[in-house]
């Protein structure tokens, strides 16, 4: 009579009904002999790594990635090397402001010194605005720029035309141009809004106003189509319109505010920071270098702008109604200076 054959259980043991089966959960098994061997020891570190960088090249937030490294001892250290780490998406290294710490600053040095893009951008914003380190800042931004990372790219081309960790010497409007050229080229909305506006002005390049105002509608069919885009897969439209750099120094600066009227310290307290302003659109989270580095609205005076491109975005979202309320009020004002 043939011996009934032994059935092997992939998931929580060896053999079904053996008695010295491994009764760890969620383990998977493969049985050798009488004893199990797990699978995961078996698998070759190329193999592990490669499926560790297309979790990281997919994750939605740092907290996927970080969630597969906890997995093991094993995956915890194939997570950290540069193999995975130059893979991680743009969502996989958008820390939040809330949640800095140095460990999430010693991640992004290193996604950063592993030739991530996504995070040398990232960490190059945070480091030249909001921790003050403008040559640190400056030289992540430019090897994320080097690498044809579009956003890098456009934020160069702010630091050039406003002259930002320098003087109004430093100020070079023709390489602010250059850049925001290649910046369009890739197909980046902002640098596409900004070169129109610079042709139609001509700063920086040739005064060209029916080429500055095609580049404008090109823009603006851009912004549409991903508007729609976004509708289409259940975002928000407000979500998409800053990267995850502008909206972690929107958050950065509105936390250092409350923990400054929590302690009873006004804002700019410090020599250094005095007179400081933020850009005026409320989405990008650029703070000047120094005083008077951001142009203002020249109808009412009381608006900031790092850009162009954020000086026309904010016109059409909020502007508009502020600055004619403000002028408003200033020519009334100038009426009773005068009656006086």
């Amino acid at each position: 009579m043939r011996r009934p054959t032994r059935r092997l259980s992939l998931i929580g043991g060896a053999a079904s009904g053996s008695g010295d089966a491994d009764a760890r959960p969620g383990k998977l098994l493969v049985a050798v002999g009488r004893h199990g061997v797990d699978a995961f020891d078996r698998l070759p570190d190329d193999l592990v790594l490669a499926v560790l960088a297309g979790l990281a090249a997919r994750a939605a937030c740092p907290a996927d990635l970080a969630a597969a490294a906890l997995t093991c001892r094993r995956f915890r250290g194939l997570a950290a090397h540069p193999a995975v780490l130059s893979r991680a998406s743009a969502a996989a290294v958008a820390v939040r402001a809330a949640r800095w710490s140095e460990a999430a600053h010693r991640f992004l040095r290193r996604c950063a010194a592993a030739g991530n893009l996504h995070a040398c951008y990232f960490l190059g914003m945070v480091r030249f605005y909001c921790l003050g380190a403008r040559t640190a800042g400056a030289t992540l931004l430019a090897r994320a720029a080097a690498g044809g990372h579009a956003a890098a790219l456009y934020a160069l081309a702010v630091v050039q035309f406003n002259g930002s960790g320098g003087g109004k010497a430093d100020k070079d409007p023709r390489a602010g141009v250059a850049l925001c050229v290649r910046a369009a080229w890739l197909g980046h909305v902002p640098a596409l809004r900004e070169l129109g506006h610079c042709l139609q002005d001509g700063y920086g390049a040739r005064r060209d106003a029916a080429a500055g105002r095609r580049l404008l509608l090109h823009a603006a069919a851009r912004e549409l189509l991903s508007r729609r885009h976004c509708r289409r897969r259940g975002d928000s439209p407000e979500e998409d319109d800053n990267d995850a750099a502008s909206r972690f120094m929107v958050d950065w600066w509105a936390l250092l505010a409350g923990k400054a009227a929590s302690a009873g310290v006004a804002r700019g307290h410090d020599g250094d920071d005095m007179d400081l302003r933020l850009c005026s659109h409320a989405r990008c989270g650029r703070r000047e270098t120094r005083r008077h580095e951001f142009r203002r609205c020249s109808a009412c005076g009381s608006a900031s702008y790092c850009s162009r491109a954020c000086q026309a975005v904010d016109w059409k979202r909020a502007h508009r109604w502020q600055c004619a309320a403000a002028a408003a009020g200033g020519a009334r004002w100038l009426a009773a200076r005068v009656m006086r």
